[in-house]
């Protein structure tokens, strides 16, 4: 999802940043014991149109997205919004989920010269590193993010006139993103993390139409209104394969990840096998009614993996996601609410009130839907 947050002025030179290798540290203070390994999070596999462990058994990604890692480090507020502790992991566990998505900021993965030293680079890793391995020893699945990517732009929908990693782009740029990803792809191997390339593309909004804006989506390069050269998904895949990782990696659409349908006639090529689907839902989105979802996204859902990686209102009710989280059940595809954070309503929707896992009205209705699909899969053995 889009924020708007306040955002600290930069005007330093970036410089070029290579891809990092870099081991999941030891315990750290705060961090979980080694879970036993019956509780530990699964290794997944693309399995047809569904994500399976390694023994076979289905597995949905239904959990929240935990804010913070995009923004907080670029702004010089640290490297979260809020606790990442045991015990904050915990309350998130407590509600059942299967799997946190993490969004993250390219340029203080890399730690360039637009990010605070303190909170960019190696510090910076050793942080989402940290917060994966309380996950996985949770039983939780990370879904491993790109939220904000450098490169100017300022056409439509324009989120601001950075060139920093600021804010949202609409399309990942060359200069880091293939670094990004070529290291946390070599930090995370072992099947356990899911992999998701980039949050909300909009290229259509600048090329001018949704057939220029899915060939940008996927190719890259030169793309008419954007200012900087694009790294499509095919060149982002490649750069997470090169890497001998064969992690899931989940691909969204057009139209700030709202819009599939074009998404298996553009898909990239994966050698692993391993490539899936997922959209973002809010009530105020073009896609927002179950026959839109019958008519976009049950096509995609019928070939591949679908996962609603966001899903909100900006109501502080939550009938529609009500809506969204049944139409997914009904069609096998996961969900992850939006967002695991205390802020008010108004400048977002926030599952919590306070980071014990207390429901806000909205979180209510993910808290429940949660609670009785747990209940469901444990009454058939699940």
């Amino acid at each position: 999802m889009r924020r708007h947050v306040s955002l600290l002025a930069s005007a330093l030179a970036l410089f070029a940043a290579a891809a990092f290798s870099i081991a999941v540290p030891a315990a750290e203070a705060g961090a979980a014991p080694a879970a036993p390994a019956a509780a530990a999070a699964p290794e997944l596999k693309v399995s047809g149109n569904r994500l399976v462990t390694a023994s076979g058994t289905p597995y949905r990604l239904l959990g929240v997205n935990r804010s913070g890692g995009e923004f907080a480090c670029i702004q010089g507020n640290g490297f979260w919004d809020g606790p990442m502790d045991r015990a904050s992991v915990d309350a998130i566990r407590s509600w059942h989920v299967t799997a946190v998505r993490v969004p993250l900021n390219e340029e203080c993965w890399l730690g360039t010269a637009n990010v605070p030293a303190a909170y960019g680079g190696a510090a910076y890793q050793s942080a989402v590193a940290a917060y994966v391995k309380m996950l996985l020893a949770a039983g939780i699945t990370p879904i491993l993010e790109m939220h904000w990517s450098h490169g100017a732009y300022s056409g439509p929908s324009a989120g601001c006139a950075d060139t920093a990693a600021t804010c949202q782009k609409p399309m990942p740029d060359a200069q880091y993103a293939p670094a990004f990803w070529s290291g946390v792809a070599s930090a995370f191997q072992d099947r356990r993390v899911v992999l998701d390339l980039f949050n909300e593309p909009y290229p259509e909004r600048a090329t001018g139409n949704e057939t220029t804006g899915w060939t940008c989506w996927r190719d890259g390069g030169s793309c008419p209104g954007i200012g900087y050269q694009v790294a499509g998904f095919q060149s982002l895949v490649d750069a997470v394969r090169k890497t001998g990782n064969t992690d899931v990696i989940l691909l969204g659409g057009l139209a700030y990840s709202n819009d599939l349908t074009q998404w298996l006639a553009y898909a990239p090529k994966d050698p692993a096998g391993n490539l899936a689907a997922f959209a973002h839902l809010y009530n105020f989105n073009t896609c927002s009614s179950t026959s839109c979802f019958d008519s976009q996204l049950a096509p995609v859902a019928r070939q591949v993996p679908l996962t609603l990686s966001e899903i909100g209102e900006n109501d502080c009710a939550h009938g529609f996601v009500d809506q969204v989280m049944n139409w997914a059940d009904q069609h096998g595809a996961g969900y992850l609410g939006w967002t695991w954070n205390t802020w008010d309503c108004s400048s977002g929707p926030s599952l919590i009130s306070d980071y014990n896992g207390t429901p806000t009205a909205y979180g209510e209705g993910l808290h429940t839907h949660l609670a009785t699909q747990h209940a469901a899969a444990h009454a058939l053995g699940g």
